[in-house]
């Protein structure tokens, strides 16, 4: 008996789980101030999950494959997560990075849900294979996510992802042209604040 609540215990703390997302807990305040941004996903299933390396990126948000085959109501999706981060030929635990930071990370993976919420299943397999072998469709789907993410109030988030990046010495140039050339710059960012700000003064 003794054994069996242990194993109970041990499942129930590895990850927080809402209804919709299951969370580490390691990382469990940084996602949900992430998500308080978007109350559109409440209803979603998604999984935040650490996977030992990601190619050419630190995060990645995509739908499970066996819900593009349900509606779209119904779909799931999964960000993974690097464990590591590499800053000048050194790896640092991803979890070591600041909060704030994180934060902005996670914030752009959930824009990118957001996009992917708006596809049809067959839109989706397209846009995977576009984001394969499309340098421009790389660039649409990755300035689309942080459109998602200044329009739902997480500029300053995004921002400071962005200025840790790019303003760290350490960082190699390689990763830096990768975000300037594939991502929104501060100023478009600044911009998109701007104009957001303007409609809710029309309105």
């Amino acid at each position: 008996m003794k054994k069996t609540l242990s194993i109970l215990t041990l499942l129930f703390t590895a990850a927080f789980m809402t209804a919709q997302q299951t969370i580490p807990n390691t990382i469990q305040t940084e996602v949900e101030t992430a998500l308080s941004h978007y109350p559109q996903l409440d209803s979603t299933d998604i999984e935040f999950r650490f996977k030992k390396n990601i190619k050419k990126s630190t995060m990645q948000a995509r739908p499970t494959f066996g819900s593009l085959f349900r509606s779209r109501k119904k779909r799931s999706y999964v960000v993974l997560i690097s464990e590591k981060f590499k800053v000048s030929d050194k790896e640092f635990k991803t979890t070591d990075i600041p909060s704030d930071i994180f934060i902005g990370w996670i914030g752009h993976e959930l824009g990118h849900i957001m996009d992917y919420r708006n596809r049809s299943n067959f839109d989706l397999v397209l846009f995977g294979i576009n984001y394969l072998f499309s340098n421009r469709h790389i660039v649409e789907a990755e300035r689309a996510a942080d459109s998602y993410a200044v329009e739902h109030g997480m500029e300053d988030y995004i921002l400071k992802t962005k200025h840790f990046i790019l303003n760290n010495a350490e960082i190699s140039t390689a990763y830096k042209e990768r975000i300037n050339k594939y991502y929104l710059s501060p100023e478009e960012i600044l911009e998109l604040v701007n104009q957001r700000e303007a409609t809710l003064l029309n309105d």
